[in-house]
């Protein structure tokens, strides 16, 4: 059914291109009447790429931009802040607690930086993947909201953008001297230590350009022992010519951060700052160089290239409790699920004292590659075309190593470190390489003037090898291909200046990642992130989207009253949108819990088909004289099973003596909210002092490890932040914003867990997420 219809959609492309052709031998086309002569068009990108832009109308599903204004007036922590707060379909869950280490959710679609995650949301920075090699996640702390020039969101399965693009994209350019020169500096400090200072600087002389940014955040968390701090550097040096332009862009990034994720409720209800077991610590080191550039080759031929080179190296520190138990024939030593005394590295067995444990690890990731594209905009038959011809290939490589110590749980739920007693079965050092080639095209035609009609194709490849360097683990051994071509069509028309319909479908998939094909066996589950322990082979999930919706811009001018007297109204720019979306996903691929105090030991596993689907309806407004900014926006999601599958949940109190419970077809998928609104305004009342704020309202979701949906829910929640900005002089201003004005306790992720292995008097399996309190900062920033 799905390739009838992009047979369909691409037969009535190619109609329309015999049609224009022979209506174009009888009279030629009137260019005024192209709906694309508007005064104001918004342009998306529509490959990684910069550089192929088109009208927002053309494209045959949602998008949505923001530029570094909108992200200075927001006063937004970073980048996944900002679009939890403004963007449709958007929210975030703080599973791992940190506030630079979330869950981003689009559409049900997640991109996170934590391992086990279900990724399927492609981040991009100057055309170059951020998605890291060995599990696709998303190391959002890496990315420098200060740098960023303009971002774009775009929903639905498009194979454009390659592997894990599921349920979307984020494609996200950085500022050049050309775009933003000037001198900026700024300094904000408040609530739980918190502070960040940012300078940039960026200029053009002639054809070059440089700009420069560098940033360092630092707090001491609002929970206990929760201490963080960022440090990213990013420029770029720029060429211009007549017809060519070159950007070499070059960054690096060193972040620590202590996030300890959720806690048994129980310990929350009596004191909210509360953790589970510390330290749970994340240090990253991103090195990243890349060349961008192009050349027009004709008018209407441009060819369009990068390079890159990037390497993140990531250690972690996770304290938790032992799974060992005491032996029963001899309680004062510990033993594993199968009875066998535990022991160091001496071969002596370890006593009952030692009742926690140091998770140590280590990932050092590359990536190197490039793409290569072709844009043509010759017309066809006289009518607007715009077609896109592309590779591109990424070589990646992971060394893995990881260690287990012995230790004490002592104060405060503080592992102790250092104790110098390793479990020598818990060592592995792990390789792995993955390539991944794509051949891909998209053309559209506009075929009478207002109707576009788009057809686009990818073809990827991809190949994981894994090895087990120290010889410990043959079963690792081995070698994975997927390959796969994915369609995509749709159609959109202009029916007046300010309404726009469209519909599209599309195909994507994401290949198994090495973390999934390492902890890929019921029988021998791993520990996320640091034991790897079999390697059976897994499907790669195969997402098919469909998408139909109505747009348009409204360009309103002075009012009017009934009477005909005039309104002092100013004119404004209001945008909106109400559409549908389907996005049913065959050979999901799930983390399934078999036991960890925080439901960390499991196995990946297929479970067949699942499907999110709902509706969205924006408005946004920006009166002319720019004073004005107001936008709301509402996203109902239906995210549920398709097909039953008993599930490994070893802390869901209704398992069974296999800890596995039964998952119905139509159970909605956990940690995904129904309904997610927002409202928010900014508006300059004098000429220096504006004031804003947004709301951010969310549904209940159902706690990971209870796919069967068989316990309550996590609660919703409404938080208000506000915001104000005063200018001192014109190069000069002072801005502060509160964060959860009401001071509302609430929780954004859920899971299943033992508390009774740390706090013996706790029964409740639930394990929260809570979310920040109140709190305020001020700040200063300069322009020069």
């Amino acid at each position: 059914m799905r390739s009838l219809i992009v047979i369909v959609i691409a037969s009535l492309f190619l109609t329309a291109r015999v049609l224009a052709a022979s209506s174009s031998q009888d009279s030629p086309r009137n260019n005024t009447e192209d709906v694309d002569s508007l005064a104001l068009v918004t342009v998306v990108g529509v490959t990684p790429l910069a550089g192929t832009d088109i009208p927002t109308q053309k494209l045959p599903y949602y998008t949505q931009s923001a530029n570094d204004d909108s992200l200075r007036r927001s006063q937004a922590l970073d980048v996944t802040d900002f679009m939890s707060s403004h963007l449709a379909g958007v929210a975030l869950n703080q599973s791992q607690g940190n506030p630079l280490q979330p869950d981003l959710q689009f559409r049900g679609y997640t991109a996170t930086p934590l391992l086990g995650g279900s990724e399927g949301v492609s981040v991009y920075v100057d055309g170059v993947r951020v998605n890291e090699v060995f599990g696709d996640t998303v190391n959002w702390d890496l990315i420098p909201e200060a740098a960023i020039e303009r971002l774009s969101l775009l929903s639905g399965a498009n194979p454009i953008f390659g592997l894990n693009t599921l349920g979307g994209a984020v494609s996200i350019q950085t500022k050049t001297g050309f775009s933003d020169p000037g001198t900026r500096a700024e300094y904000y400090d408040g609530s739980f230590g918190r502070s960040e200072g940012t300078a940039e600087t960026g200029g053009h002389a002639g054809t070059w350009g440089w700009y420069v940014m560098g940033t360092y955040f630092d707090e001491k968390g609002w929970r206990d022992f929760s201490p963080s701090r960022a440090a990213n550097l990013y420029g770029t040096l720029s060429w211009r010519g007549s017809q060519a332009s070159l950007d070499l862009h070059a960054g690096r990034g060193n972040t620590n951060l202590a996030g300890n994720g959720a806690a048994p409720f129980e310990e929350l209800a009596r004191r909210y700052e509360s953790i589970f077991t510390a330290p749970d610590q994340t240090g990253n080191t991103l090195t990243v160089l890349s060349l961008q550039g192009s050349l027009e080759l004709a008018p209407a031929r441009k060819l369009s290239f990068n390079a890159y080179h990037r390497a993140v190296n990531t250690q972690s520190l996770n304290a938790d409790a032992t799974d060992a138990q005491p032996c029963d024939d001899d309680a004062n030593i510990l033993c594993d699920e199968a009875g066998t005394p535990e022991r160091d590295q001496n071969g002596q067995p370890l006593p009952v004292s030692l009742d926690a444990i140091n998770n140590l690890s280590g990932r050092h990731q590359r990536a190197d590659g490039g793409t290569l594209q072709m844009t043509l905009k010759d017309p066809v038959a006289g009518l607007d075309n715009l077609l896109v011809l592309g590779a591109d290939y990424v070589r990646g490589r992971v060394g893995f190593d990881t260690e287990a110590q012995a230790s004490t749980l002592g104060p405060h739920l503080q592992v102790a470190q250092n104790t110098g007693i390793l479990i020598p079965d818990a060592s592995l050092r792990v390789e792995s390489g993955t390539s991944a080639t794509g051949l891909f095209f998209t053309d559209t035609l506009t075929a009478i003037p207002g109707l576009a009609v788009t057809v686009s194709g990818r073809w990827n490849r991809t190949r994981v090898t894994i090895g087990d360097v120290l010889g410990s683990h043959p079963d690792l051994n081995g070698g994975h291909t997927y390959a796969r071509f994915n369609p995509a069509a749709g159609v959109t028309y202009q029916i007046a200046p300010a309404l726009n319909v469209y519909a599209g479908y599309s195909e994507s998939t994401r290949a198994p990642t090495p973390v999934e094909l390492t902890c890929a066996s019921e029988n021998a589950p791993c520990k996320l992130p640091n034991q790897f322990l079999a390697d059976p082979s897994l499907r790669e999930v195969v997402a098919g989207s469909w998408e139909v919706g109505v747009r348009g811009v409204l360009n309103t001018g002075e009012g009017t009253s009934g009477s005909g007297m005039p309104l002092s109204v100013p004119p404004a720019r209001v945008t909106w949108h109400a559409g549908l979306f389907r996005t049913t996903n065959e050979d999901d691929i799930l983390f399934q819990t078999t036991g960890g105090a925080s439901s960390n030991e499991g196995f990946f596993a297929n479970v067949g088909s699942t499907r999110r689907q709902g509706a969205e309806l924006t408005v946004e407004m920006t009166s002319a004289d720019d004073r004005l900014h107001a936008y709301a926006n509402y996203t109902f999601l239906d995210a549920t099973y398709r097909s039953g599958f008993v599930e490994a949940s070893a802390n869901h109190p209704d398992a069974d003596d296999d800890g596995n419970i039964t998952v119905p077809t139509g159970a909605r998928i956990p940690s995904l909210p129904r309904h997610n609104f927002k409202l928010g305004m900014d508006s300059t009342f004098w000429r220096r002092l504006s004031i804003g704020g947004d709301l951010v309202s969310s549904s209940g979701q159902y706690l990971r490890g209870d796919e069967a949906n068989l316990l309550g829910q996590v609660p919703g929640y409404t938080v208000v932040n506000l915001r104000a900005a005063v200018a001192i002089t014109d190069h000069l201003s002072v801005y502060g914003h509160v964060d959860n004005v009401f001071d509302r306790h609430y929780y954004t992720f859920g899971i299943l867990g033992r508390p009774g292995e740390v706090f013996a008097d706790f029964s409740d399996p639930r394990f929260l997420s809570p979310a920040q309190t109140r709190g305020a900062w001020v700040g200063v920033r300069l322009v020069l």
